[in-house]
């Protein structure tokens, strides 16, 4: 399907349609969300961001900071905003409840009701960094930013959670028998009291790419892109699963036991599929990226839920809204975007749309640096890479000194 650009770069509100019209599923509701990752030097302002996520029908964001930038330019759109407390900063949040207190204040209350953020996250992918002091602070740091909500009275407006990746499993299939590495099954049982308790739901990060990526020879294509297939049978729970990101949520389900699974909703923070990656990355080309979040998002607007949670709404978060050219790792860390920076899809999704046109002009690179009251929140740098533990970031402190010294 061919694209037309306006080479003239007129502006995003002049643009006539983007890349996907998700209410092609009838006027069902679509619970979609989208990751808007900003390690990239030449992405657009976050003002033209906006019509964008607008027209893929999009109704969350999650971001890996708190930019005030963004806050900004989403506020009154009624779009669900999801911030991130970066790993570097849980050290000091999980022994300070008066930081903790100060964050939220700047951060998130100072943008209420305008911007809706409905979420924080504390860190990202916090417990397989295999950092006992940053694990350890993990539940101090959470309990802290919600009684400082509730201090506010916004804990019934904002909820707080973290994501995982799913090496937090030792188990996985088939799907019945998921449980929790042995090591990280006490903290994992405080993190699941938590949600229950104030009603937070648990994310995960869960690509089916790296399974395929890891053994394309055993693993069917077609079950990890939501393509026709046989499926596969957990004969455990008599359940069928024709793909693979079902049978890792239920995993997770199962994992939890029957004492949290019914209280504690699961949400994927995190899924996706690059469009370019090197040599040695089975599978990462536009033809697989566009089966896999072309199918992925009939399921969502379908509403089907999973073989163990059917009907269920499934909270699905793609990675990502763009490529992000500064990313470390391999080359598919740089090529999960739905979106070039100029706006343009990277690739057709394979389902009914309209045309993409326009040229976003890319602004200065966005940094983490601001004067205006209030303080930027720091980019995460628990956020630069998913693929490997390989490329996992340096953790300092040094991004969250500027709390202390504004903190009152």
């Amino acid at each position: 399907m061919g694209l037309s650009i306006r080479p003239n770069g007129k502006s995003m509100t002049a643009m006539a349609f983007v890349l996907i019209n998700l209410m092609m599923m009838g006027k069902m509701a679509v619970s979609l969300g989208i990751n808007y990752g900003q390690i990239a030097d030449n992405l657009p302002q976050p003002e033209k961001v906006v019509p964008l996520v607008k027209s893929l029908g999009a109704t969350k964001v999650k971001l890996y900071d708190a930019d005030p930038k963004v806050l900004k330019a989403f506020a009154n759109t009624g779009i669900e905003l999801m911030v991130t407390l970066g790993n570097e900063c849980l050290a000091q949040m999980a022994k300070d409840g008066k930081l903790a207190l100060e964050w939220v204040r700047k951060n998130v209350q100072y943008y209420l009701p305008h911007s809706n953020i409905t979420t924080i996250l504390i860190g990202n992918e916090v417990l397989t960094y295999n950092d006992t002091s940053l694990t350890s602070s993990l539940v101090p740091t959470m309990a802290n930013i919600h009684g400082a909500l509730q201090t506010l009275q916004l804990d019934h407006q904002v909820s707080v959670t973290t994501a995982h990746n799913l090496a937090i499993l030792q188990s996985s299939y088939p799907p019945s028998s998921g449980e929790f590495r042995q090591d990280l099954a006490p903290i994992l049982t405080q993190i699941l009291n938590f949600h229950a308790k104030t009603g937070s739901p648990f994310l995960i990060n869960a690509y089916p790419y790296f399974a395929y990526k890891a053994n394309p020879k055993q693993v069917s294509l077609d079950f990890v892109l939501f393509q026709p297939n046989q499926g596969i049978l957990d004969t455990d729970s008599n359940l069928r699963y024709d793909n693979m990101l079902f049978a890792q949520i239920d995993a997770v389900y199962a994992a939890m036991g029957e004492s949290f699974n019914k209280k504690v909703q699961i949400q994927v923070s995190e899924t996706g599929w690059p469009s370019k990656g090197d040599e040695d990355e089975a599978g990462a080309n536009p033809d697989n990226a566009k089966k896999y979040n072309g199918n992925l998002i009939k399921i969502i607007s379908q509403k089907r839920g999973t073989p163990m949670k059917p009907g269920c709404d499934l909270n699905i978060f793609v990675f990502a809204l763009f490529n992000e050219n500064m990313k470390p790792g391999p080359t598919s860390e740089r090529n999960y975007g739905l979106f070039k920076p100029d706006g343009t899809p990277a690739y057709s999704l394979g389902i009914p749309t309209v045309q993409a046109v326009g040229n976003l002009t890319a602004g200065p690179a966005i940094t983490t640096t601001n004067t205006a009251a209030p303080p930027a929140s720091p980019s995460s740098t628990g956020y630069l890479s998913i693929s490997s533990a390989k490329y996992l970031p340096l953790l300092t402190t040094a991004n969250c000194s500027f709390i202390l010294l504004n903190a009152n």
